[in-house]
């Protein structure tokens, strides 16, 4: 463990989130869509710390990036390809101490780069307000994530169900000319709802994590 790291302890998951950025961000929800792939961990929710959690981020990771390898190997001619990640304890860091710009989630960001390498756009779907857009999308460059898209919630957005809003998105994507061929979340609400070949569950723990 880095000293750059000294909370990575035992999560302490805040009222307060990290670098005040997405208080408005949905609730976790443990439950999982059919077709996700979880993260199987014994390990309860108030005893899980860092280490943990990012050996069960690798191990999801681990079924993911041999699906992608294979995937962007057999893109059809003139095939868009995305995959879609939520951002909060999924491309980031985000309930893991309270700097900024958060660290990248390392196993996420590895698979992400491999395919962002091999022509692969990526788009972000976040419950955060979309005031803090200018900052998310600036933290997400800084640490090695090539962004196609950023889509946060408008003031709209805020009323409406998490899991439809997110769904839209992704519809969006779509209407773009993309296949989505992977959605990468750490909720139920950013897993369901279809429009996505395939979907890959982190852990949040109970709701733990944000």
């Amino acid at each position: 463990m880095t000293s750059r790291r000294p909370w990575a302890r035992r999560i302490v998951v805040s009222t307060v989130s990290a670098a005040a950025l997405v208080a408005l961000a949905a609730p976790a929800d443990a439950a999982t869509t059919a077709t996700s792939t979880t993260a199987t961990t014994s390990a309860a929710a108030a005893a899980v710390d860092y280490a943990t959690w990012q050996t069960d981020c690798q191990a999801v990771m681990d079924q993911a990036l041999p699906y992608l390898k294979s995937r962007i190997a057999a893109a059809g001619s003139g095939e868009k390809q995305a995959i879609v990640l939520d951002i909060d304890n999924t491309a980031l860091e985000s309930d893991f101490g309270f700097s900024y710009p958060s660290p990248a989630n390392k196993p996420v960001l590895n698979a992400a780069k491999y395919a962002q390498e091999h022509g692969v756009s990526l788009f972000f779907v976040t419950a955060r307000p979309d005031i803090t857009g200018p900052a998310t999308d600036y933290n997400l460059k800084q640490v090695g994530y090539q962004v196609s898209g950023l889509y946060a919630r408008n003031f709209i957005d805020l009323f409406k169900d998490v899991a439809a809003y997110k769904t839209a998105q992704r519809v969006a994507i779509e209407n773009k000319g993309y296949t989505i061929i992977a959605n990468i979340g750490n909720s139920a609400t950013d897993l369901s709802g279809g429009h996505a070949e395939k979907t890959f569950k982190l852990p949040d723990y109970d709701g733990q994590l944000s």
